[in-house]
């Protein structure tokens, strides 16, 4: 429900959230490489779940990223009236 006071310049944190979903997915893929290189079969499968993980991420973000910006009410239009009976 809208109760009016929301920040007037909110802004979304996907492009944020896009960047540190890239820097997970590059770091968990690299730390799977080098532990299964170095015979470390369980912290591969670890740094491959997260890898996996921060790609299913990524692509969620993107497509949020894809849709655009959703409808917000301005300044001008007034809070929404609460639902009778609540």
């Amino acid at each position: 429900m809208r109760t009016g006071n929301e920040p007037v310049t909110a802004r979304s944190p996907l492009r944020l959230r896009l960047w540190l979903s890239l820097w997970g997915l590059l770091w968990a893929v690299g730390g799977a490489a080098v532990f299964s290189l170095a015979g470390r079969p369980g912290w591969a499968a670890a740094c491959g779940a997260l890898a996996l993980l921060a790609a299913v991420d990524l692509a969620v973000v993107v497509r949020r990223i894809r849709q655009g910006p959703h409808y917000q009410p301005g300044r001008d239009v007034p809070p929404y009236e609460p639902p009778p009976g609540s």
